[in-house]
């Protein structure tokens, strides 16, 4: 457990980090080019959701999202996951979490940076990414719990330890 909660915090350090570095040097520019045409750093002060969707609606966020912290950070001390992956993305969201959280009680938006320019899509930041890659982990990890749990069903003798029986009871 003491490692999914020192993951959780260092999301959140890595995001803080990055946002300072941003309010210091990239709004004086506005927007940078790390890749011209393929990836900047362009500072945007979200209002909204993951992504910038549905502008304005702060309390409805810190009230989710700190719902959402306290069900992830419950779920960590009650369940306690045993796997590494399960861990890692729990952490990842609730640290991405809680660096938005932070954003939206000190200044009223979340600090958005990251824009990939190549493509149309929204400008984000280091927390919406450990979201994002927490949840694709979380996906993963119950996909391969599910899968591990249909091998042992399909394995030979599965039938007799489902039932309780062995061969020795026949």
């Amino acid at each position: 457990m003491l490692f999914t909660f020192l993951f959780m915090i260092a999301a959140v350090v890595l995001d803080q980090i990055s946002k300072y570095l941003v309010l210091r040097y990239l709004v004086p520019v506005g927007s940078y080019p790390l890749l011209e045409g393929i990836l900047h750093f362009t500072y945007v002060e979200n209002t909204g959701a993951a992504f910038g969707m549905l502008k304005d609606h702060r309390w409805v966020f810190l009230i989710l999202s700190t719902a959402a912290i306290i069900a992830v950070i419950a779920y960590v001390i009650v369940i306690r996951p045993k796997g590494w992956l399960e861990r890692i993305a729990l952490a990842s969201i609730a640290g991405g979490g809680i660096g938005n959280m932070i954003d939206r009680v000190m200044r009223g938006f979340v600090v958005d940076f990251i824009d990939v320019t190549c493509i149309d899509f929204y400008v984000f930041n280091v927390a919406d990414s450990f979201v994002c890659v927490g949840c694709g982990l979380m996906i993963l990890a119950l996909l391969l719990e599910e899968f591990r749990q249909k091998k042992e069903k399909s394995a030979p003798g599965a039938e007799e330890k489902s039932d309780g029986k062995s061969d020795a009871d026949a």
